[in-house]
């Protein structure tokens, strides 16, 4: 049952997003909304809730999530560009998520050794 509530709060969350950003018009919003620490702030109140009192587990994520703000904002300047230079959503995608795919294994490699 907690899997489906979590499931089903996190869902809300990006339906929410794109309603806002569809519906109202307001990408920039959505976007805002997305990447503000309301996920985070959900996966350490689940991670809390599952692992109560284990505060490596805790300082781990955010330790990664801090350090995870690089590739992740690599990703979007990748998308950014580009969108502006006009190309297909899956050329965007692709090599949004190639530049973050090498950040995350560089953010990885760093932060384990």
């Amino acid at each position: 049952m907690r899997f489906a509530i979590k499931l089903l709060i996190s869902v809300c969350i990006i339906l929410f997003c794109t309603w806002i950003a569809d519906k109202h018009k307001l990408p920039t919003l959505a976007g805002l909304i997305t990447v503000m620490p309301l996920t985070s702030l959900i996966v350490l109140l689940w991670l809390y809730l599952d692992n109560p009192g284990n505060f490596n587990l805790m300082t781990d994520y955010t330790k990664g999530a801090l350090w995870g703000i690089l590739p992740t904002i690599l990703f979007f300047l990748v998308a950014f560009i580009c969108f502006r230079k006009h190309l297909s959503l899956w050329i965007v995608l692709c090599a949004g998520f190639a530049v973050w795919l090498t950040a995350a294994f560089i953010h990885q490699w760093l932060l384990n050794r």
